[in-house]
């Protein structure tokens, strides 16, 4: 086989193998970006769940469960807003993103 020809086709698997690492990165950003359209039910939610959310860390999930745990099921997505922790812009940010039923 002619060298040429030889270094087209090694060309060729080196893009093929660059466009579907490519392809990877791109289902992964589409995998991660729908995870966040997934609405979480304050209620039932576990600490990993409730980190997953935009502002919500570990700590702040385990207070909204012990939150919950003390005084019963969230009556609404507003009474978030009485964990200690969880201000006006966090709730802002995750509102669109949680439940209460």
């Amino acid at each position: 086989m002619k060298k040429s020809k030889l270094n087209k086709i090694v060309i060729a698997v080196l893009m093929l193998f660059a466009l579907s690492a490519l392809a990877g990165n791109f289902a992964t950003a589409d995998m991660k970006s729908g995870a966040d359209t997934k609405i979480i039910n304050i209620n039932e939610a576990t600490v990993k769940e409730l980190s997953g959310l935009s502002g919500i860390g570990k700590s702040k999930a385990e207070a909204i469960i012990a939150f919950r745990i003390e005084h019963g099921n969230f009556e609404n997505v507003d009474d978030l807003k009485k964990v200690k922790g969880i201000g006006k812009k966090t709730f802002e940010s995750i509102k669109d993103k949680i439940t209460a039923k």
